[in-house]
């Protein structure tokens, strides 16, 4: 914010106010609109802990656990944001948080599709003749040359692998940027060479790309079979899940970065777009919980898988024979 002579609004240049700052400075409108997106949050972390009790006693092991960890994401993403608006100085470790547990989801929503199938067992039965396209989104998309693979138990490992290293990497990275963050050395708006922000991001971006193609190739193989457990809407959750936290964050800041979203006492430009995501957050991630809810929330029943694909093996088995006997003849 600048005044007529030029100079910039010092409060504009200032850390995140406290909590006991934002507190002072609601009015009536403020105050209404903190407590809808409270009451929001609140209702989201209830419906979850609703939702973990039914799967606990529905459910058998080990796939109730990895719904209650797909589950946790909108819930905890809109917990984080709500802490992060009520006390802005928290907003490095509250984003950290969301980010680190979405980062596990990824690797466990490869394994939900997994356990939905049966197992991996099962899966290899399943598609143990079959090979794995791997020209697929966010990485090769746009390579249909790429040879297909075999589903083999090493396949399925790597698979495994490529989501796992993210949910890693992801959560150690944080912890290593709150420690730099801690002592200085890390701030999101120093773009410079030497700023440790500039490399640090940017690497966690090709990890989190290689995390997403292995869950890519595991729904375009299964899409078909796991249909009628509406693995399709549950897979657009997911992804809705994460361009909303990871993608409108990173725009957002970004606008915030270059002045943009105008500085508003006592935020700063850089204060108010964290603001302003971290309260569309507690919106959007209230609508997906609720949405997600009526995808999981269901009799959990055995998987019939379709015989076609087994009846045509048979057959094939059975047109051999004669000639074989033939032959021998």
């Amino acid at each position: 914010m600048e005044d007529l002579n030029g100079t910039i609004e010092p409060s504009c240049l200032q850390d995140p106010p406290l909590a006991i700052d934002v507190i002072n400075q609601l009015d009536m409108f403020g105050m209404v609109l903190y407590s809808i997106l409270t009451f929001m949050a609140t209702v989201s972390l209830v419906v979850y802990l609703e939702e973990c009790v039914y799967v606990y006693k529905k459910v058998p092991s080990p796939k109730k656990m990895t719904i209650i960890w797909v589950n946790g994401a909108a819930p905890v993403i809109a917990i984080m944001s709500c802490l992060g608006m009520w006390i802005p100085r928290s907003t490095m470790f509250t984003d950290m948080t969301s980010n680190s547990y979405f980062a596990v989801v990824i690797y466990k929503f490869l394994k939900l599709m997994l356990e939905e199938i049966g197992g991996e067992e099962a899966f290899l039965k399943h598609s143990g003749k079959k090979t794995l396209r791997i020209s697929t989104g966010p990485c090769c998309c746009c390579c249909p040359c790429l040879p297909r693979v075999p589903v083999t138990r090493r396949t399925i490992f790597l698979l495994k692998l490529g989501s796992l290293q993210y949910a890693i990497m992801k959560t150690a990275l944080s912890i290593f940027s709150i420690v730099l963050w801690t002592n200085g050395n890390f701030d999101l708006s120093d773009l410079e060479i030497t700023g440790a922000a500039i490399w640090i991001n940017p690497f966690i971006g090709v990890l989190t790309i290689t995390a997403l193609w292995p869950v890519s190739i595991m729904f375009m193989h299964l899409v078909k079979t796991l249909q009628s457990l509406k693995i399709i809407p549950k897979y657009a959750m997911y992804q809705l899940v994460l361009v909303l936290s990871q993608l409108q964050a990173a725009i957002i800041s970004i606008l915030s970065l270059d002045g943009t979203i105008a500085c508003s006492p006592p935020f700063s430009s850089i204060a108010r777009g964290s603001m302003l995501s971290q309260q569309l957050m507690i919106v959007e991630m209230f609508i997906v919980t609720l949405v997600t809810r009526l995808f999981y929330r269901r009799t959990y029943e055995p998987l019939v898988l379709d015989q076609h694909e087994s009846d045509n093996g048979l057959n094939a088995k059975m047109i051999q024979s004669p000639a074989i006997g033939e032959n021998a003849a």
